[in-house]
């Protein structure tokens, strides 16, 4: 009997459903690493093929156009249903899908084990490739350009496999520090209704000798007590029989949220305040703002009235901005600028009131504001689906696709997560606070923040 059977068979109750389900998966790990290398091959076909393909032509289809199929499937199926699923079901995106997770541990796998140096465990990376990563990718228009997902996806992929050649000895040391969406993943996983829960109990009264876990991304199982970090990929289920895949209620960790019990670090909370609600919204919120068209417009007439016409000029390479004549699409230096100062100056905004409402609740209400910033993660997921659902739209809407419903379907979603964060923000302030009139005192603070968020979603769906 092996010490993972033992594990399992040590607790005679009969599992819950679920629970069998992360036994499953457990049990069956190699059926999963054959569905991971499956998603590797047409990950590599739908980013490589489609950039050496030409440029699809006018009344082409997703249905009989491989660059067209790829666009929607990356950004209109993909990237908007991770997130959604991140929200529902925890990582198991990371843990059980994920090419580049797949890549890179096969990296750390085969190469040369070296140690993870301090440098590379900076809590701030994520916040930072995030940022750069969104910037980056807007300058080159990442969405519609397979050459420019190809860049930036096949780049991420490469550095992945680079950094799991070097470090680590088969593990996810990229994903775990390094991923531009790891931070994103980590605070959405948190209110996700379903986990690994850990028994501390059975696990330190378990009789039975077990080899430790093979946990990728270098989690102490033990010891975790939230979803952040842990990638659902199930190799730990029934592990000392007190690893279980299990429901819980969506709004346990935020609400449990504090110092020494799944408290959110400064980093964490900066990336959720400045990166998915402020430099996402701006992001999504440029192509279609009358204000950036206006700003263009007043930029281009003064360099021209003040004879600098170097910013008007469009040669740059297409890898640093936009550059594809044959598509009439081409970013001039003026251009480039401005997307960088339109997403700057909204994530200063957006994020600087937030961060604003937030402190100030936070210091009537007798909490740490960093605690109080995770009500928002339900209205930042609901942003960030919606934003990226836009592309899915845009496609759809091309095919033809009735969208009568698209503007009630976005409203709902966007009430539902301010009322679920209001809700959250509220539970916090009530429960951390001396007394209901001081709670009271700082719900307007906590108002606020999702009013701006509110208002900047609103004026991308119905306002312009």
């Amino acid at each position: 009997m092996t010490a993972h059977t033992a594990a399992l068979v040590f607790h005679p109750r009969r599992k819950a459903r679920l629970a069998r389900l992360g036994d499953w998966m457990a049990a069956n790990r190699r059926l999963l690493l054959g569905a991971q290398w499956a998603i590797v091959v047409a990950y590599t076909v739908l980013l490589v093929a489609p950039a050496i393909l030409p440029v699809p032509a006018s009344g082409a289809s997703i249905l009989n156009n491989l660059t067209l199929f790829a666009q929607f499937a990356f950004w209109g199926i993909w990237w908007p249903f991770v997130i959604l699923s991140i929200m529902l079901m925890g990582r198991v995106w990371c843990g059980v899908l994920c090419p580049e997770g797949a890549l890179a541990e096969f990296a750390s796998r085969h190469g040369r084990g070296g140690r993870i140096p301090k440098w590379l465990r900076w809590g701030g990376w994520p916040f930072l490739a995030f940022v750069l990563t969104t910037l980056y990718g807007q300058m080159i228009s990442v969405y519609e350009y397979p050459q420019a997902a190809l860049l930036i996806l096949g780049g991420s992929t490469v550095a992945a496999v680079a950094v799991g050649w070097l470090y680590g000895r088969g593990k996810r040391v990229w994903c775990r520090y390094l991923c531009p969406v790891s931070g994103v993943f980590a605070l959405l996983a948190r209110i996700a209704p379903v986990h690994f829960r850990i028994d501390r109990t059975a696990w330190d009264t378990h009789p039975a000798r077990t080899a430790a876990v093979d946990c990728a991304p270098l989690l102490d199982v033990k010891h975790m007590t939230s979803a952040s970090a842990c990638h659902a990929c199930g190799r730990c289920s029934g592990h000392r029989g007190a690893v279980e895949f299990a429901v819980r209620s969506p709004n346990a960790e935020i609400l449990a949220a504090g110092p020494g019990n799944a408290a959110p670090h400064t980093s964490e909370a900066l990336l959720l305040v400045f990166g998915m609600l402020g430099v996402a919204i701006g992001a999504f919120q440029w192509t279609v703002s009358p204000w950036f068209v206006a700003a263009r417009q007043a930029a281009a007439e003064w360099l021209v009235g003040h004879d600098l016409l170097w910013p008007l000029e469009s040669g740059a390479p297409w890898w640093l901005l936009t550059h594809y004549p044959e598509a009439n699409d081409v970013f001039t230096w003026l251009d480039g600028g401005l997307i960088l100062a339109y997403i700057g100056a909204v994530a200063l905004t957006v994020g600087g009131a937030v961060l604003a409402g937030l402190t100030f609740a936070a210091r009537i209400g007798r909490i740490d504001w960093r605690a109080l910033a995770l009500s928002l993660i339900p209205l930042a997921g609901v942003g960030l689906f919606l934003g990226l659902s836009m592309m899915t739209a845009t496609h759809l809407r091309a095919e033809g696709a009735p969208l009568g419903w698209l503007p009630l379907a976005r409203g709902l979603l966007l009430a539902v997560g301010v009322a679920w964060s209001g809700w959250l923000g509220a539970r916090l302030l009530f429960g951390h606070a001396p007394n209901p009139p001081r709670a009271m005192l700082a719900l307007p603070f906590l108002v606020a923040p999702l009013a701006v968020v509110a208002t900047a979603w609103i004026l991308v769906f119905y306002v312009w």
